[in-house]
């Protein structure tokens, strides 16, 4: 078995990295994990959408290896390019990762890929917004950060930042000078059996960011539906979540698309999602991408959000969304 090695070490890194989540959370496991980081790239005007989502499948002692799975949103193609696991290295001291000659950081991702498609360029991050973290509430998680059985941990890493670089793909130079980013990242044993995730920060008014998920969770021996929804308006960020006390009032899904109702003391939102074209991404299950799964990346969701006088708070419809519906819910 290789162990994964740390490209710098830090002594207070294994009690210090719940609270930050964006950073690398595998350390010493040996089987049945799986950790992956999401980054969706769109040009400025929005003609090229392309996420790139690196990480690793630790299935067993001697089943394991690195990834970069790409999808173009617009035509809804997708790569698949696996890399040996000693190849991956990370950081202790603050997020950067690496997999093969390909890095990945809060300041941007550098590709170099030869594969059954060629990518080469580099994406430069400015002015993100990542989620703060605080003593008992590490990340979009809240307190359920601190449970050890939890089967699939979720991070937001940037809800929304600029862009700037270019990536050369196959034979096309893209360029994404003034285009919009975000990014998150999921670990843990395996994806949830069934659930739904919506993003989307291409809205009419800038700074504007959304995303929900919502999923079947197991809990000892039964399960329950939890959701976390995060929006940034005005520069702040807003959390509804099952762990913040706001309630999943509707949820009616049919094959193309979908609504959600959610409500706390304060607001209430009103959420209308439609895909467009979808493309198979690998999701892991117990720490092996063995599950194949649907995701749209240019799809579009109305979000409306009021409070309980019923005067709109914000009335909108976000553009190149990403959006999967996963199993029975």
């Amino acid at each position: 078995m290789t162990k994964i090695q740390p490209s710098n070490k830090s002594f207070l890194y294994p009690v210090t990295k719940t609270w930050t989540p964006v950073n690398f959370q595998g350390m010493g496991k040996k089987s049945h994990y799986f950790e992956g980081w999401y980054f969706k790239n769109v040009s400025a005007d929005q003609q090229h959408i392309w996420s790139v989502i690196p990480g690793i499948s630790i299935e067993s002692a001697t089943k394991q290896h690195a990834f970069i799975q790409l999808i173009n949103g617009k035509t809804a193609q997708t790569w698949y390019v696996q890399y040996p696991i000693e190849t991956f290295s990370y950081s202790q001291k603050d997020f950067r990762v690496s997999i093969g000659p390909n890095t990945f950081s809060l300041q941007g991702i550098s590709l170099k890929i030869a594969d059954e498609i060629e990518v080469i360029g580099h994406i430069k991050f400015q002015n993100i917004h990542p989620l703060k973290s605080r003593f008992f509430n590490p990340g979009i998680m809240g307190w359920y950060s601190f449970v050890p059985f939890m089967e699939c941990f979720h991070g937001l890493v940037s809800m929304d930042h600029d862009l700037s670089g270019e990536l050369k793909i196959n034979e096309n130079t893209i360029r994404f000078k003034n285009g919009k980013g975000y990014s998150e990242k999921d670990w843990g044993r395996s994806m949830p059996e069934a659930w739904i995730w919506m993003q989307s920060n291409h809205f009419g008014k800038p700074r504007t960011s959304f995303m929900l998920s919502v999923a079947k969770i197991p809990w000892l021996n039964n399960s329950f539906t939890g959701f976390l929804c995060v929006m940034l308006l005005d520069g702040k960020i807003h959390r509804f979540a099952t762990y913040t006390g706001a309630k999943l009032k509707n949820l009616s899904v049919d094959e193309e698309a979908f609504q959600v109702e959610i409500a706390d003391k304060k607001y209430h939102l009103f959420i209308n999602a439609r895909h467009a074209a979808r493309g198979l991404l690998a999701a892991p299950l117990n720490g092996a991408m063995d599950r194949r799964i649907a995701e749209s990346v240019d799809a579009k969701i109305t979000v409306r959000v009021t409070d309980h006088s019923g005067h709109d708070v914000f009335d909108d419809t976000g553009t190149t969304a990403g959006l999967e519906l996963v199993g029975d819910m």
